[in-house]
């Protein structure tokens, strides 16, 4: 009996730690919160792992969670204690050292609750005794990090919204008898951040348009469909109070009166949009109310700039999905970097990516900040890895953009109309950077970016009315059978010059950890789990799983001993083969 009691009582006085945690530190050798730091680097001091003993690194511990399922989570190690959010919400607390699973949280989803976008939860936020979790049915939910036990749990959002459904498509159409695996909607997918006592947190789906599913296992999404109608209502990103689930602010992603904007012909760098703006204003008094159904989700965690007193996220696309004609004008603050006022959530600055959107260009992947070394001198900037295939780079306090990198990724037929006769377009509504993290190291002021080259055909489809049935339209971009891959790269911040490429078989969707070691770490669809050297992208290192690694990898310290962590749960949308697994790994003896 003694060797249970001293189990329990271990885990006890581990747990009971977490209660005095402290604020997220960029000197932490754990893994505080979503980005690492509030600054989103995804980059660690730690190199007890390096380029010189990376091939004696191994397998730690595993741990099996029983859920199959698109896994996207980064885990949280505070204090000894990694906390992991499973797919459709369900939490578990485990011994960061050996993987003994100390309580686990099974999340009762709302029944009436229609999922926008799947099973996927990016993460927990933990602060002051609590473990905090946004929800797939909207919800805002504290735990006891002790326990487990539920604390509060809030609707984030009351009411669902009106979604699209496959009857929309012409019956002639082959997508009309293939099965909805999304559609528009209401759930949380990003993981919150918590700052001075308030818990920020957004909801996603409000522009998500039709996702269709391939008809066969581990097949990837067959095609995403934008129905032309009022589906959706406005994104939003709030702030909630830590202790209590009290809403304290909340910033809208569609304002209800200046959201045409100024009906800008291009992107604010440049680029041609090619809209027709006359026929875009002579509708605008026909669809004054489109900001209701606006879309906008907020797909990112925050970074957080203590000094400024200012967060920084990314928004997604207007609703309809890739339909302009019912949302004239720019469809403000969609597809835009925003900066709000931590204490408040005042609006301080945007930068609209994509003015008018109608590729599905969310920005999706977490900003991140730096210092920036620009004309000799040290510029406070927030990056951005993009849909559209470019790394761009905004002094933090005005929005100025101060870079816009190489692009990353092929680019071919951007910001064109879809066709009848279908257009090939990338990046597409897959992008170049999906929601994958990218990290930053400051000091050798280089960026790493995982991304893909997915080719899509973008096709209008179009029947006016007649004889009695209603007019019909919706807009599909669908994975082309070509060549796809991936592209791990590293930009050099300074000039915007891609310094190395590392080409992989497979689209990459999961995310980045650098670390002072000199390494890189990214997985893969296949199960291909790598470490690069930073320098120069060569592959060092590489542990094969029995699932895809699609999921931001993390490192941590405990007792002198550095452990790289990684879900290894493959991803649905990319025919990824799904699976249950965390992986820990360190070097061997």
């Amino acid at each position: 009996m003694l060797r249970p009691l001293i189990i329990s009582l271990a885990s006890l006085s581990l747990l009971a730690s977490c209660a005095t945690q402290t604020p997220v530190s960029a000197k932490s050798t754990e893994w505080p919160s979503y980005g690492r730091g509030y600054d989103n680097q995804r980059f660690s001091p730690l190199d007890q792992i390096n380029r010189t003993n990376i091939g004696r690194l191994a397998p730690a511990w595993q741990y099996h969670s029983g859920v199959k399922a698109t896994f996207q989570a980064t885990p949280i190690v505070v204090n000894g204690v990694m906390y992991v959010s499973l797919p459709f919400n369900h939490v578990v607390a485990l011994d960061a050292r050996t993987g003994q699973q100390l309580w686990k949280y099974e999340h009762p989803r709302r029944k009436s609750w229609t999922m926008c976008c799947g099973p996927g939860n990016r993460g927990v936020a933990v602060a002051n005794g609590k473990v905090y979790i946004g929800t797939v049915d909207a919800r805002l939910i504290a735990l006891d990090a002790a326990t487990g036990k539920v604390l509060w749990d809030i609707d984030a959002v009351s009411e669902n919204v009106k979604t699209e459904g496959i009857d929309a498509l012409h019956s002639d159409d082959p997508l009309a008898r293939e099965k909805v695996s999304g559609g528009t909607g209401i759930g949380i997918a990003m993981a919150p951040v918590v700052y001075k006592g308030k818990v920020i947190v957004g909801i996603t789906g409000v522009g998500y348009g039709l996702h269709i599913e391939e008809n066969r296992p581990d097949a990837p999404l067959g095609a995403v469909i934008g129905v032309a109608g009022r589906y959706g209502r406005p994104g939003f990103l709030a702030a909630f109070d830590a202790e209590t689930g009290k809403r304290v602010w909340q910033f809208d992603t569609i304002p209800s009166e200046g959201w045409e904007g100024s009906f800008t012909p291009t992107t604010p760098d440049g680029v041609p949009l090619n809209r027709d703006l006359d026929k875009e204003r002579a509708t605008l008094n026909q669809y004054r109310d489109a900001w209701r159904f606006g879309g906008g989700s907020a797909w990112t965690t925050p970074a957080i700039d203590p000094k400024l007193g200012l967060l920084y996220f990314g928004t997604g696309n207007p609703s309809p999905q890739m339909d302009d004609v019912s949302r004239p004008g720019d469809n403000l603050y969609t597809v835009s970097l925003v900066a709000l006022d931590i204490d408040t959530g005042k609006l301080r600055w945007h930068y609209q990516q994509v003015p008018h959107d109608v590729w599905g260009y969310d920005l999706a992947s977490p900003p991140v900040l730096f210092d920036y070394r620009h004309h000799g001198k040290t510029v406070p900037a927030v990056g951005q890895a993009s849909k559209t295939g470019w790394f761009y780079v905004h002094d933090r306090a005005t929005g100025e953009l101060l870079m816009k990198s190489e692009a990353f990724v092929p680019q071919s037929n951007m910001f064109v109309h879809a066709t009848r006769e279908g257009t090939r377009v990338h990046p597409g509504v897959f992008g170049g950077v999906n929601w994958s993290p990218a990290s930053v190291d400051e000091s050798r002021q280089q960026a790493f970016v995982a991304a893909m080259h997915m080719p899509v055909r973008y096709t209008l489809h179009e029947t006016p009315a007649a004889d009695g049935k209603p007019a019909i339209r919706y807009t599909t971009s669908e994975p082309i059978d070509e060549a796809k891959w991936g592209l791990l790269s590293s930009i050099d911040l300074v000039t915007g010059k891609i310094r190395w490429q590392h080409k992989t078989e497979q689209p990459l969707i999961g995310g980045v950890l650098a670390t002072a070691g000199g390494l890189l770490f990214t997985g893969e669809g296949n199960g291909n789990f790598n470490a690069f050297d930073s320098e120069n992208g060569k592959l060092l290192w590489q542990y094969k799983a029995e699932a895809g690694v699609n999921a931001p990898p993390v490192t941590y310290q405990i007792n002198g001993e550095q452990y790289i962590a990684v879900a290894a749960g493959g991803n649905q949308i990319w025919g990824y083969k799904q699976g249950d697994s965390l992986l820990v790994f360190k070097l061997a003896k």
